[in-house]
């Protein structure tokens, strides 16, 4: 949108302006102001507090954190206990089989982990990005670029508020601003709207694998003491997942009997009658995971998606006028399951760069290199070593990929080569799925109430906060797609691959009719990555809605 576009809004201007307000969006601020206390740095954030939309296990290194902040120890950040007790296992539907840590590759360790949530994270972070004058705008989410001479980005379109179903406005209607900027920094996470529209525009991706992702589902529950230990942290591969489903659980005691609980589903399966939500119910009926359980409470629930891609999905970072950083470009360690620190890595260097570039006296400009910055600063050197574990996994199933995969890490950490160079991931996520013909179709039980749950009664946990009255924020170009072409050939898969029942397939007068509940949405993204014909786009709704999540 140009000025011209933006018709009435009100104007402001900044130095620099960051979507969102995660640990690459505030790593970013805060290196800005460390680097250059001059500039005025603007962050906004589409929740109603910060933290209130992010979610990760969180298994933390602290190499990030240390460079940012080297006392933060110190300085009262909220992370908990130490990793004491790091096991992998595999399971079938009965046993549970720890593998020995010898044959772990060290690519999968990290010393001196902490298990920390990353909401209380961020808030923290937000803290300290404010006492050195960084300005947050909670409830604001940016809709649109503000675009200038050549297309080059020039600043961010915020949403209007107060505005009703059909697009009108209502008593409480406020304008959204134009914030102009030098530079723009997308930090929006896995899948922004903001992210995917400049990597389409600018062709960020051209040369690049295309990103991959999983689908991350969290429970919070509190645990019978007796079963609680402080700092020990669990993997799991196996069951609920078949040999074609890749992904893997996990189980971190974090303080206070608490321990964060999740299945990460990569949305590279192949079967359109799989739910990722109700594998991660089956997961918790195994044995070892029912009976850490036995007794406890949950607390919470929430879901993501998070990138899986690795190096070759990492597209190029810079456009005219801004870059991509954190898990909007995708720097997640795939077999570590850990991104926190990559993000806050990610943030500083383009802070460094962004700082540096306005010294110069430039604006809107590309900043040229930036991948090579970006990659410097141990990125690279943490993501090459494990660039072929997801491709193993797509192509040869979890149980031969893991060997695979396994035995390229052990490669790469002894002679520091792949005998198998770089594989490439060649298909996105919604074209691997199979049609409802050529598949068993799946069914999963009842909840019990007690382990397991439906997804009513886990949103609810999700505390959202969608106001029934404004316009849906899932836009489909087709309305009549999902009936006319899924429900034929997938069995139309969006109620199955949404962890929240926003989407259903119902009867209405004999004929099968495709509906949809944003109000139950948790911002996952899953549906815009998912859905086999790419007819569902999610589009950040009005600032403040969506899920409040606690402790996640």
């Amino acid at each position: 949108m140009t000025l011209a576009d933006a018709g009435n809004r009100e104007i402001l201007e900044t130095d620099v302006v960051i979507v969102g307000a995660g640990p690459a969006g505030l790593s970013a601020a805060i290196r800005l102001k460390q680097q250059a206390p001059h500039l005025s740095v603007t962050v906004v954030e589409k929740s109603a507090d910060l933290g209130g939309h992010i979610i990760s296990g969180a298994v933390m290194n602290p190499v990030g954190l240390d460079a940012l902040l080297p006392g933060w120890r110190d300085m009262g950040a909220p992370v908990g206990p130490a990793v004491t007790r790091d096991t992998f296992h595999f399971l079938t539907a009965a046993a549970d089989i720890p593998l020995p840590g010898l044959m772990i590759p060290p690519q999968m360790k990290t010393d001196g982990a902490v298990i920390i949530s990353l909401g209380d994270l961020v808030r923290w972070l937000g803290e300290q990005a404010q006492n050195l004058g960084v300005d947050i705008f909670p409830m604001t989410a940016a809709v649109d670029v503000l675009t200038g001479e050549g297309g080059r980005v020039e600043g961010i379109i915020t949403g209007d508020l107060g505005v009703d179903h059909a697009g009108n406005p209502k008593p409480t209607y406020a304008a959204g601003i134009a914030l102009k900027a030098k530079y723009t920094l997308i930090g929006e996470g896995a899948r922004g709207s903001l992210a995917k529209h400049l990597i389409t525009h600018f062709g960020l991706a051209e040369n690049h694998d295309p990103q991959l992702y999983g689908l991350g589902i969290k429970e919070v529950w509190e645990l019978a003491p007796d079963r609680h230990e402080p700092g020990r942290i669990d993997h799991y591969l196996g069951f609920p997942l078949d040999n074609a489903t890749s992904g893997g659980g996990f189980a971190y005691h974090a303080t206070g009997n608490r321990l964060y609980l999740g299945l990460v589903v990569h949305l590279s399966y192949e079967d359109p009658t799989l739910s990722p939500f109700g594998e991660f119910q089956r997961f918790k009926t195994h044995p070892s995971i029912a009976r850490l359980l036995h007794g406890g409470r949950r607390l919470s629930y929430g879901a993501r998606a998070l990138t899986s891609g690795g190096l070759q999905s990492v597209p190029d970072l810079a456009f005219p006028g801004g870059a991509l950083i954190g898990c909007a470009a995708g720097f997640m360690n795939v077999p570590a399951l850990k991104a926190i620190h990559n993000a806050i890595r990610s943030g500083m260097a383009t802070a460094d760069r962004v700082a540096a570039a306005i010294e110069e006296g430039r604006a809107h400009d590309s900043l040229e290199g930036l991948n090579a910055t970006v990659l410097a600063t141990g990125i690279g050197a943490e993501l090459r070593p494990v660039r072929n574990v997801k491709p193993f996994w797509t192509r040869f199933g979890t149980y031969a990929g893991v060997l695979l995969g396994g035995f390229d890490m052990w490669c790469e950490a002894l002679f520091r080569l792949s005998p198998f160079g770089t594989l490439r991931h060649g298909h996105a996520d919604f074209e691997r799925l199979k049609p409802i013909s050529s598949v068993t179709p799946r069914t999963y039980p009842r909840p019990d109430g007690q382990l397991t749950f439906d997804r009513a009664a886990s949103v609810y946990l999700a505390n959202l906060s969608h106001d029934e009255d404004q316009p849906i924020h899932l836009k489909l170009a087709d309305p009549d797609l999902p009936i006319r072409k899924n429900l034929p050939l997938y069995g139309e898969p969006a109620p199955l691959y949404c962890p929240a029942g926003v989407y259903e397939v119902a009867e209405e007068s004999g004929a099968p009719v495709f509906r949809i509940h944003p109000a139950n949405c948790v911002h996952c993204k899953t549906c815009d990555i998912k859905d086999p014909a790419q007819n569902i786009t999610w589009v950040p709704p009005e600032g403040g809605s969506g899920p409040n999540y606690s402790g996640l």
